[in-house]
């Protein structure tokens, strides 16, 4: 009897392995995207706006990293300037409209280890604009401790670079506000890491000094955007986990420097490929909601995009309860921005997408979300080029009224017949087609 029972658990041993190849990559449930995702992108319907690419940056590079852009009137004169990370040249830099249309490129400092964020803010309260920086130190991935935040100070003869925290890891974000309502500006910090990382606050101690204070001990945090999350009047911390777990954390800013920890969501798909976190206000119910990029496969020369892959939504309920909804499905997806690109009075987001694998050239790397002012979301391509866009933002670049979009690409790696680093879409005059 026991020679028979060890007889039949021969099929058993041979068809698990067969099982498990199968069932594994169906948990949890894919959704169902064109056949284009499957080999290698996504592509959509061609947008109803009329936009015009232009390369803001130098076009002779053949393999930028930027890591990130944003859209502000740095210096003034009443006109957009685009704000740019480099994590090739080291430095951050303030691209400008010259006459003409065309832009001029200023570096702010130099000899930064790669450059993740730049946070606008006047430090030292002399009425003028300085930076905060998130240094990776090394773009590629590493558990080393070669992380800082630095403050570049606005000086007469320019920017003088302080060290504000080091002795950490790979830092991907700091954002500014006061944490601990004593009326000077705090800042909150991802550090990123590789196996290992934090999301700190730094309590502004005067004089250029901080004090590190750990609110969760996690690796690949991405983004830690500040808002009044709970609508108790201070400000709360938001965060996105992307390394061993992929989890969306928020901190309830309980007052003098105390925080309580809550774990907002998680997934079981340890493969989703966070690549940052947003807070606007989505639906204009006066409460700030969270949007997720999900499509990180930076790394990996040859990896698909996914049936997952896309931009999640995490509506505010009350009482730090999100709930999430799937707005978008986009191959490869690593940041979103958000803003009325047709003018009708509600949100409408932008996403941009690696595309490093492909066998469609015209996939998207670029697309719109058009809001029909009930949250409901149609996908407009805006290009398929150039690709590996890892930052977006909007803003109006050439003062005509209409947002225009801006984006930067990083090309770790190939193929490289459609590279761009700092790339506008600029929004041209005429009706929006039906």
């Amino acid at each position: 009897m026991a020679k028979r029972h060890e007889f039949w658990l021969i099929p058993l041993v041979l068809l698990l392995p067969v099982l498990a190849w199968w069932g594994i990559p169906r948990i949890p449930p894919q959704r169902k995207l064109p056949v284009e995702a499957v080999l290698g992108g996504t592509r959509y319907e061609p947008t109803r706006l009329p936009f015009e690419r232009r390369s803001l940056s130098d076009p002779a590079d053949a393999r930028p990293f930027i890591a990130h852009v944003q859209v502000l009137d740095f210096d003034d004169d009443g006109r957009a300037d685009v704000l740019v990370c480099d994590a090739k040249q080291n430095c951050v830099k303030l691209l400008s409209a010259s006459t003409g249309g065309t832009w001029s490129e200023r570096i702010l400092a130099a000899d930064l280890a790669a450059p993740a964020h730049a946070t606008v803010l006047d430090v030292d309260g002399d009425g003028d604009r300085d930076l905060v920086v998130s240094l990776l130190g090394d773009i590629l991935p590493n558990d080393g401790v070669i992380g800082r935040v630095v403050w570049l100070e606005n000086t007469s003869t320019g920017f003088e670079t302080h060290t504000l925290l080091d002795d950490v890891r790979r830092v991907a974000d700091c954002q500014a506000g006061d944490l601990d309502g004593d009326g000077d500006i705090d800042l909150a910090v991802a550090v990123f890491g590789y196996a290992r990382g934090q999301v700190l606050w730094l309590e502004n101690r005067g004089d250029g000094r901080y004090r590190d204070h750990e609110l969760l001990n996690a690796p690949g945090t991405i983004h830690v955007p500040l808002a009044d999350y709970d609508g108790d009047g201070d400000l709360d911390i938001a965060a996105i986990v992307s390394q061993e777990e992929e989890e969306l954390w928020g901190f309830e800013n309980l007052g003098g420097g105390e925080f309580r920890s809550r774990r907002l969501w998680f997934t079981i798909n340890d493969d989703l490929g966070s690549a940052g976190l947003v807070a606007d206000d989505l639906d204009q119910d006066g409460d700030i909601d969270l949007l997720l990029p999900a499509g990180d496969n930076l790394e990996v020369a040859h990896a698909h995009p996914q049936a997952y892959h896309g931009c999640l939504w995490f509506e505010n309920r009350g009482n730090w309860k999100f709930d999430m909804r799937r707005i978008a499905d986009l191959g490869t997806t690593y940041a979103c921005a958000v803003g009325d690109l047709d003018a009708d009075g509600d949100r409408d987001v932008v996403l941009v997408s690696l595309v490093n694998n492909w066998t469609n050239p015209e996939n998207a790397s670029v697309v719109w979300l058009e809001n029909d002012g009930q949250q409901n979301f149609t996908p407009r391509q805006i290009d398929n080029q150039p690709t590996h866009r890892v930052t977006v933002a909007v803003g109006d670049l050439d003062g005509d009224g209409r947002l225009d979009v801006v984006t930067g690409g990083l090309h770790l790696n190939g193929p490289f017949d459609r590279v761009g680093g700092v790339v506008a879409w600029f929004q041209q005059k005429g009706q929006v087609s039906p």
